[in-house]
């Protein structure tokens, strides 16, 4: 006798900078949501982190099934870590309660949490404490580039500075802009998805009156900023380059890029130097590197 589930829960178990990729995959299969399970107690860096997503149980069920195991299989060949996805029948419960257990809150840098919004968490008088779910949003702190670009708005933030957030995703950036004391911050997304979710998270840390969100592109961001982020990708970055980035940089202002692969790098810098940009500091954590920039006070804004 066969036993009708109501869920499959498809999980893979992958280190932390190929998490979000797996999850987008999910999410296209998974409306219910994404869960990103950092295994048990507070860690700043977990060296593996299992992706869940639970399909509902259908006359589709199969082609679904299958259809997630395709694109798993095109991943892996981007990210050849990703091994192949378990599935778990899963009773009609409440399974939500369950991976929300998982979830742990999150360190970044030396003063950046980020808490889940059911976890009570007792900041510390110098923690800067930042409340987010996870699910389908990109840019959850998991990645090294998320956590590079996190340490260096610690290292660079003043207060009271412009901060302008290129490719914010889930506005993560954005939110430890403004939780350092950033007078205002434009946060920009070509993802409609994206921007819902940043506008979302803003209300939630009650920082909506600081971060503007905009849904476009450089092209729409058109004056310039103290300090301008944008975590995105080698190629994007060198596009934008060309096409006025440092423009939206005031005249003695700072550039932090990353997204960036190590053997992309000298590219990137070779394209932020034709623009009259210094590069000041390279960071690295495993294959991934930020870039620190300068617009000199010479330059004209």
């Amino acid at each position: 006798m066969t036993l009708q589930m109501e869920w499959l829960e498809v999980s893979v178990a992958v280190a932390p900078e190929a998490a979000e990729a797996v999850a987008e995959v999910f999410s296209r299969y998974a409306p219910q949501g994404v869960a990103i399970d950092l295994g048990t107690g507070d860690e700043a860096a977990p060296q593996q982190v299992t992706v869940k997503a639970y399909l509902t149980v259908d006359d589709g069920i199969a082609e679904r099934r299958q259809k997630v195991e395709e694109a798993l299989w095109h991943l892996h060949h981007i990210w050849a870590v990703i091994p192949d996805p378990t599935f778990t029948p899963i009773r009609d419960q409440d399974w939500t309660a369950g991976w929300k257990e998982s979830i742990p809150v999150l360190h970044l840098g030396r003063r950046v949490v980020i808490k889940p919004s059911w976890r009570e968490y007792a900041a510390q008088p110098d923690e800067l404490l930042l409340e987010m779910d996870p699910g389908l949003a990109f840019g959850t702190g998991l990645h090294p580039t998320t956590q590079l670009c996190v340490e260096a708005l610690e290292d660079l933030m003043e207060p009271g500075m412009r901060v302008l957030d290129l490719g914010t995703g889930t506005g993560i950036l954005a939110l430890v802009a403004a939780k350092l004391g950033a007078a205002d911050v434009l946060a920009v997304d070509n993802d409609v998805n994206a921007v819902a979710v940043a506008r979302r998270n803003a209300r939630a840390n009650v920082a909506a009156h600081r971060i503007r969100v905009l849904h476009g592109s450089l092209a729409e961001v058109g004056e310039p900023y103290d300090l301008v982020v944008a975590n995105i990708l080698a190629h994007v970055i060198i596009d934008m380059a060309a096409s006025g980035l440092d423009t939206r940089i005031r005249r003695g202002g700072t550039l932090v890029v990353s997204g960036i692969l190590e053997e992309q790098a000298d590219e990137v810098i070779s394209a932020l130097v034709a623009q009259g940009l210094s590069v000041t500091e390279r960071r690295q954590r495993e294959d991934w590197i930020a870039l620190v920039a300068r617009k000199p006070h010479g330059n004209h804004s």
